[in-house]
Order: structure tokens, then sequence, then C-alpha cells
């Protein structure tokens, strides 16, 4: 892959500031060090809250949360941080957060979920499905699940749990690992993308689970789900230079074959992460437009596709 053509100097400035935050020894640092490297490298990205939002942070169940509220939300977003599943948490997306609940006038429920090692699979999947559950039965409706990367897993595999428990009016789902052949593909095509390669996903996988898998598990991987009916209308964004992009692509597809609604958009020449880059890249702040267009629409209902 000839990185230097597809990428553009934005991102590419973006990339090398996002590594000059990383120290050349932080894979073989603590989990404990790596969450404090991550959180730094993204605030250095923070952007401020929006005017008038009431933030505050909250307990849900066991589960803590950081709640954005715009005046008179019109339904929730329930928010899945990114980070591996290892890394990550309320201040990373601290801003991220704030910007949806602004733009789309919904409140935003941020999930500060169990991270690995320390937390296994399937701790972080069962605190999701505690929050959606909650917040399903709590605030008046619509609800929409978003999450990027890790959480864009978490997203998926709590939609198809919930199928007929929980009144999910969709899901956004940002460059999500949701379990794809790692084989072939983006996965190979990409395998050595800036800011996301093939050994960091194996690192995550190996590090997510007590002990691996013997089988398929759609509560870890939505793509080895053997069923995609009666999933709430799904819209996947990929970064076209990232390993996982054609995981998006099968997802639609999966749902589509079982006669759902789905879409897919891989944003060209953007690569994982680069939610933070949408202040300073002209292609990342038009992909975290349309992010927040079509979180709007599936609250209101609405499918143009």
């Amino acid at each position: 892959m000839d990185y230097s053509k597809l990428i553009d100097d934005e991102i590419w400035r973006f990339i090398r500031e996002t590594d000059a935050h990383y120290p050349p020894d932080a894979v073989n640092r603590t989990a404990a060090q790596q969450r404090e490297v991550y959180n730094t490298m993204c605030r250095a990205f923070f952007a401020g809250y929006p005017e008038g939002l009431n933030v505050r942070d909250e307990r849900i169940e066991t589960v803590p949360t950081r709640i954005y509220e715009p005046g008179d939300p019109q339904g929730t977003v329930i928010y899945f941080h990114g980070g591996g599943f290892v890394v990550g948490g309320l201040e990373s997306h601290d801003d991220v957060c704030a910007e949806i609940a602004d733009q789309t006038g919904l409140r935003v429920v941020s999930v500060d979920y169990r991270l690995c090692p320390e937390h296994p699979h399937p701790a972080a999947f069962e605190d999701a499905l505690a929050v959606v559950k909650y917040v399903s039965l709590t605030w008046p409706k619509p609800l929409v699940l978003v999450g990027d990367s890790a959480g864009g897993n978490l997203a998926a595999a709590s939609c198809h749990a919930l199928r007929g428990q929980a009144d999910i009016a969709g899901q956004v789902l940002i460059y999500p690992g949701l379990g794809g052949d790692m084989t072939k593909g983006s996965y190979i095509d990409h395998a050595n993308a800036p800011m996301l390669s093939m050994e960091d996903l194996k690192f995550y996988n190996k590090i997510r689970f007590a002990t691996p898998p013997d089988g398929p598990d759609p509560t870890a991987a939505p793509l080895e789900d053997t069923d995609f009916g009666d999933l709430p209308p799904t819209v996947s964004i990929t970064a076209e230079c990232d390993p996982l992009a054609d995981d998006g692509r099968d997802y639609r597809d999966s749902i589509l074959n079982a006669g759902g609604k789905a879409a897919w958009f891989n944003e060209a020449g953007l690569v994982h992460g680069y939610l933070r880059a949408r202040h300073q890249s002209e292609r990342a702040r038009r992909s975290f437009a349309r992010i927040t267009q079509q979180i709007t629409m599936l609250a209101r209902g609405e499918w143009h596709h």
C-alpha cells in the first residue's frame, strides 16, 4: 500500500502528532501505564466542550458513565469508546461525546466499561448490556448505540444480544472491529497501516480473553453470529487505511442478506482513530459531520440509503 499517495498532509500531521506521544517501549509497559499514555495523547487533541451542555458523572448499575445533556434532549445515544478493550475511558472520548450531544440534540451516555487484562471478556460486554438495558427502560425513546473501534464491537454485540428485549432505533459503528477473517482483504492489504497494524490487533485479541474462545462467540465477535435478522438499522463508517475496513462492509452485507437495513461508508484516505483529527483534517471533519448526521437521522427514524 502506498500510503504516501492515499493519505493527505493533514492526516500525516495527525499521525506524527499521535506517534509523538508514544514512547518507543509503549507496548512493553503495564496496562495502567499504557492507559496513561493513551489518555495524555487523547487530551492533546481535546477541543473543549460546546456551550450549553449539562455534563455529569453517574453510575448506571455498577458502571461509571458520563452523561452529556443539551437543553431538552430528543432521545439518547449510548457511546462506547475505542481502545482495543485495554485503554480509553470517560476522559479519552470526552470532547467527542460532548460534540455529538451538541450536534444531534441528543443526550449522550458515555460508558466506562471494564478493561482487559484485569477484566477479560465478557466483562466489557456485560457492562455494555447493563447500561443499554437500563437506558432503554429509563429515558424516553429513541435510543441509538454508537461506538468506535472496540466500542463499535460492543454496540453491535449489544444489538445482537438484546433483540426483542430493548427498543434500539439504530446503531452507528465507527471503524469497528467485529471479528472478521484476518487472513484476507483489508487485514492483509492494510496489515501495516499507520495507527493500527495487524500486530496491534493480534496483541489486543490475545489480551482480551482469559482462555482463547473454542468456537464462534457473537458476544465477542458479532460477525460470527449465524443470525443477522431483526437488528436495528445500522450504519458502518470505516477508514480506508485500516485493517478493520472490511468488517464494516461484511457486517452491512450480512444484515442486508438477512433483509435488514444497513449502510457502509469507507472514508477515503482516513486512518484508524481519525475521530481525534476532526478539528485538523478536512476529511476527518467531513466524516464526523456524516457520523452526527447519521445518528440524527436514525433517532428520527429516517432512512435514505
